[in-house]
């Protein structure tokens, strides 16, 4: 905390942060009590001033243009691999580490949750950037700070002339009655929530964990998500960002049934490439969000920086990027539907496209795309429908053609990752030949279980039913009394 509260002391003397409204000072008195940044108090009234002004976030389709084609990674020239393998040791691994996984049941990092072969995100992670040879950089939340360093200490030394780690902000969540701080005297900690991955220029810049790249001689950073598996530091990418010189880099892919929903590239009338997610699209919009043929790509959430363009255009907008505001709606307990409503004021890292002169997008092949949301991700992850690389990527299986099943488990038995394993206990099944599991009622699975094609199993009544080991089934609908179940 101290290091927030000190490099944002020193970032205030040149930023325009002035006085705040009677309005916003209860907000103020709260982060201050908590020692967060004034810089990311300044970035939050921002916000906090645009919910005021009736500002919803959303991206209307008639306000962009869908984009039909862009650079392809697969067909770069070859020559980009020596350029980008020359630029590595320049180049920073940062991993979004934030999350709780609070949404799979889990009490912990998520990135701590067994994903294949008895490793976990960070272990398979910290293996990635040992064989890139870059260094690995978690941007942590102050829930996971603690338990991610303890494995990541396994692998890299303490003497590293870097943490391995800054903190994300925090933010208070607003009323959506009134406006006002949220109140939880029971947990107090419910009161608080983050402020989307959007935070990593700020937090990097807070923390001045920036100045000390910067002052090391890196000059790139790679960014993902800690459950992307298959988002590794690819000297080709590496090299196209470093020839052309470009202040930012977004990965997108060719959106499949199961992207419907993932946030999507498209242009503003005026050319400038921007990024729209589900939650910044009005209702009426829907379902055209929603067409895979019109907008054709999705945000991976892999992106690459400049670091020192990130710094300058920081500097130059008194460290307020002005990204689009996400508008989340939520319950104060995210657990109890019936508790007073607040808004989640968020911002996406993507959407910084916008923001850079010259920034690009390059479309990916899925390979650099297996996030793990939901228990149905990690089903599938777990499954022979993705393979283990040497050099420790997640990736589809090849007979995959690059598309991933579709898994669709009943919420009621399978949300949460205990549920999972209690329901597996043998394992995911083949998956590799499915396009799409679903699985209403409960079931438990035995071992050697192969699925093909579109597979339902269905179970309405309220006993837990056996699937036989070595079952092999083939576009059908599996039932109970096919197995001779009452």
């Amino acid at each position: 905390m101290d290091t927030y509260t000190n490099s944002s002391e020193k970032l205030a003397e040149d930023s325009h942060i002035t006085s705040y409204s009677a309005r916003f000072a209860p907000f103020v008195e709260r982060m201050r009590a908590e020692h967060v940044s004034e810089i990311f108090i300044d970035n939050f009234a921002y916000y906090y001033d645009k919910l005021l002004d009736g500002d919803d976030g959303l991206i209307s389709e008639r306000s962009i243009v869908p984009v039909d084609s862009l650079p392809d990674v697969e067909r770069l020239p070859d020559s980009l691999e020596a350029v980008g393998r020359a630029a590595i040791k320049k180049t920073v691994i940062i991993k979004l580490n934030g999350g709780l996984g609070t949404g799979m049941g889990l009490t912990g990092p998520k990135s701590l949750l067994e994903v294949r072969e008895g490793l976990t995100f960070l272990d398979i992670i910290a293996q990635q950037a040992i064989g890139v040879g870059a260094p690995l950089l978690l941007m942590n939340s102050f829930a996971t700070e603690e338990a991610s360093l303890k494995v990541l200490q396994r692998y890299f030394p303490q003497s590293r002339d870097m943490p391995l780690s800054f903190l994300q902000h925090k933010q208070p969540k607003v009323c959506a009655d009134g406006f006002g701080p949220a109140s939880f005297p029971e947990d107090p900690e419910m009161e608080w929530c983050p402020p989307g991955h959007g935070d990593l220029y700020i937090a990097l810049a807070t923390s001045g964990m920036l100045t000390s790249l910067l002052d090391a001689g890196y000059e790139y950073a790679f960014v993902s998500n800690a459950d992307n598996l298959g988002a590794v530091l690819e000297p080709h990418i590496l090299g196209y960002l470093a020839q052309r010189e470009l202040p930012f880099l977004v990965e997108v892919a060719d959106r499949t049934p199961a992207d419907r929903k993932g946030g999507h590239l498209a242009r503003r009338q005026d050319g400038q490439l921007i990024l729209r997610e589900i939650a910044q699209c009005p209702a009426e919009d829907m379902a055209t969000f929603q067409d895979i043929g019109r907008h054709r790509y999705f945000n991976t959430n892999n992106l690459w920086l400049h670091l020192p363009t990130l710094q300058r255009v920081l500097e130059e907008r008194h460290f307020r990027l002005g990204l689009p505001m996400i508008r989340n709606r939520k319950t104060l307990d995210p657990r109890d539907p019936e508790s007073p409503a607040v808004y989640q004021l968020e911002t996406a890292m993507g959407s910084a496209i916008a923001v850079f002169d010259e920034a690009e997008a390059v479309r990916v092949p899925r390979t650099r795309f297996a996030p793990v949301k939901k228990t149905n991700d990690l089903l599938a992850v777990r499954s022979d429908a993705y393979v283990l690389t040497e050099d420790f990527r997640v990736v589809l299986a090849d007979e995959r053609g690059g598309e991933p099943p579709t898994v669709e488990l009943d919420s009621e038995h399978y949300r949460f990752v205990n549920d999972l394993d209690q329901h597996f206990p043998m394992g995911a099944p083949s998956l590799r030949g499915c396009d799409r599991l679903q699985v209403d009622g409960e079931f438990r699975f035995g071992c050697g279980v192969v699925l093909r094609g579109d597979v339902h199993f269905l179970n309405t009544s309220t006993d837990c039913m056996l699937v036989p080991d070595e079952l092999v089934v083939d576009n059908a609908v599996w039932h109970p009394s096919a197995a001779g179940q009452p």
